[in-house]
């Protein structure tokens, strides 16, 4: 069975309150950075499975997030899906 290997990305929903973002924000302020507009903070996952296809890889990961890694509230998720290294 072919193995894959998925980057997940989870980040609040806009309008969901980032109070992790928002100190990162004031700290870089802080530290000179006025640039800085806005700071997101987003959630990563790798998560390698075997799978008979690419499409079946992301149902599952799909499923995952629904069930696990992201709570449909407050978050939107991305999934990029790729051969696993062997």
């Amino acid at each position: 069975m072919p193995s894959f290997t998925a980057e997940v990305r989870i980040k609040l929903k806009k309008g969901v309150a980032d109070p992790e973002g928002l100190n990162t924000k004031r700290a870089l302020e802080l530290l000179g950075f006025g640039t800085v507009t806005e700071v997101a903070s987003v959630r990563t996952f790798e998560i390698t499975l075997g799978a008979k296809d690419s499409g079946s890889a992301k149902s599952l990961i799909e499923d995952m997030c629904r069930r696990l890694l992201a709570n449909p509230v407050i978050h939107n998720f991305s999934i990029s899906i790729k051969k696993a290294r062997p």
